[in-house]
C-alpha cells in the first residue's frame, strides 16, 4: 500500500510539473476567423431612404442565407451614379480593398474582367456572355465569372408588340424607340420588324442616345403619326424610365418597355423579368462561392419569371380601356 500511495503522489507531481512547465511557454494566439467581403458594383445610386439596406432584395436574400452585413460578412457597395467612365476606377477600388466575389450588373462586367481573373465574379448580363467570351457556356462558365443571363431579353421584342397592339387599334402605326449604341440593336430591330409584318402593324423608328435626346425622339414620332411606342433595351433608357413614362403621357403614346419599373413609374405597360427573383439567385451564387464553390463549376441561369404590369391609371388618362384578357394576364395592376 505504501508503494501504492508513493506512486500515486510521483504521477501528481509529475503532472504538476508538467503544467508549470507549460504555464512558462510562451501562448500563441489564435488567429481571429476571416470576415468574408462581398464587393456590389452598380451603375446606378443608392436609394434615398437611409434605411435602403433593410429593404435591399439582395441583402435580404443574403440574410435569408445566413450571411448578415456587419456581423459574419461586409458588403461594399460602390455606386457610379450613371456615369460609365467611373466604372473602372471604383472596380479597381474593390479589388485592392480586396473582395471575396464581385457582383456587377451589366454594364461593368467586362470592366471588372479586365480588373481581376481571379477574384469570383456574379453578373448580371444582358448581352450574350457567351458570344462576348466572358464564358464558355452556360453550363460549364470557365473562369471566374458565373450568374444570371438575361441576354434573351433582347429578342422580347415580338413580344411586346403584341402586348401592345392588345391596348390600341390594329390600324395604329407604332414608333420603335432605340439606342443606336447599343450593341445589339441591329438584330433587335430585325426581330421587331419580322413581328409587325406578321401582326400587320406599321413602324417608324426613332433614335436617342441620352436623356437630352428623349424629347426630339418624342417630338418626331407624335408628328409623323405613330399612335403606340415600344421602347427597345438599353441601359441609358433604364436609368431614365421615370423621363420616358412623363413624355409617353404627354404626347399621348400608349408605351411599353421590357423593365417592370416602368410601369411603376406611370408608363402604360411592362413586361420582363422579376428583378427581385433575378437578384435573389445572385445571392444564391454569392453563397456558393463562399462556402467553397469555383464559379467555373457554376452553370449560368436564365430567368424563368416573366411579369406583366399595367398602368390603370396612365390607361385613363390616355382614354384607353385595357381588354379584360389582358387584365386576367397581368402579375400587377396598378390603379
Amino acid at each position: 500500500m505504501l508503494e501504492d500511495a508513493t506512486m500515486r503522489l510521483s504521477a501528481i507531481g509529475l503532472l504538476v510539473i508538467l503544467a508549470l512547465g507549460t504555464w512558462g511557454l510562451p501562448l500563441t494566439a489564435v488567429p481571429p476567423k476571416k470576415v468574408p467581403t462581398i464587393g456590389v458594383l452598380l451603375l446606378g445610386a443608392p436609394p434615398s431612404a437611409p434605411d435602403w439596406k433593410q429593404h435591399s432584395v439582395l441583402l435580404q436574400e443574403l440574410r435569408h442565407l445566413g450571411w448578415r452585413d456587419g456581423e459574419n460578412v461586409t458588403v461594399e457597395f460602390r455606386w457610379a451614379f450613371g456615369q460609365f467612365d467611373r466604372g473602372r476606377d471604383l472596380a479597381a477600388e474593390l479589388v485592392r480593398l480586396p473582395v471575396d466575389v464581385i457582383y456587377v450588373d451589366n454594364v461593368f462586367i467586362r470592366t471588372v474582367q479586365h480588373a481581376t481573373t481571379t477574384i469570383p465574379i456574379v453578373m448580371f448580363a444582358i448581352d450574350d456572355p457567351v458570344a462576348e467570351g466572358l464564358i464558355a457556356s452556360l453550363a460549364r462558365p470557365g473562369g471566374n465569372i458565373t450568374g444570371v443571363d438575361a441576354s434573351f431579353i433582347m429578342g422580347l421584342g415580338g413580344k411586346l408588340l403584341e402586348l401592345l397592339t392588345e391596348v390600341v387599334p390594329p390600324s395604329s402605326r407604332v414608333a420603335i424607340l432605340s439606342n443606336p449604341d447599343t450593341r445589339v440593336v441591329a438584330g433587335m430591330l430585325q426581330e421587331v420588324k419580322g413581328a409587325a409584318q406578321a401582326l400587320g402593324i406599321t413602324l417608324q423608328f426613332v433614335e436617342a442616345r441620352k436623356p437630352d435626346e428623349f424629347a426630339s425622339a418624342f417630338d418626331t414620332a407624335r408628328r409623323e403619326g405613330a399612335g403606340a411606342l415600344l421602347i427597345l433595351p438599353s441601359v441609358v433608357f433604364s436609368l431614365h424610365l421615370k423621363q420616358l413614362a412623363a413624355l409617353a403621357v404627354q404626347h399621348r403614346l400608349p408605351a411599353i418597355y421590357a423593365r417592370l419599373p416602368f410601369a411603376q413609374e406611370g408608363g402604360l405597360l411592362a413586361y420582363g423579368p422579376n428583378h427581385p427573383a433575378l437578384l435573389r439567385h445572385a445571392a444564391y451564387y454569392i453563397d456558393r462561392i463562399l462556402r467553397g464553390a469555383k464559379p467555373a463549376d457554376l452553370p449560368v441561369e436564365r430567368p424563368t419569371k416573366f411579369d406583366l404590369i399595367l398602368n390603370l391609371k396612365t390607361a385613363e388618362t390616355l382614354g384607353l380601356t385595357i381588354p379584360p384578357t389582358l387584365l386576367i394576364q397581368a402579375d400587377e395592376v396598378i390603379h
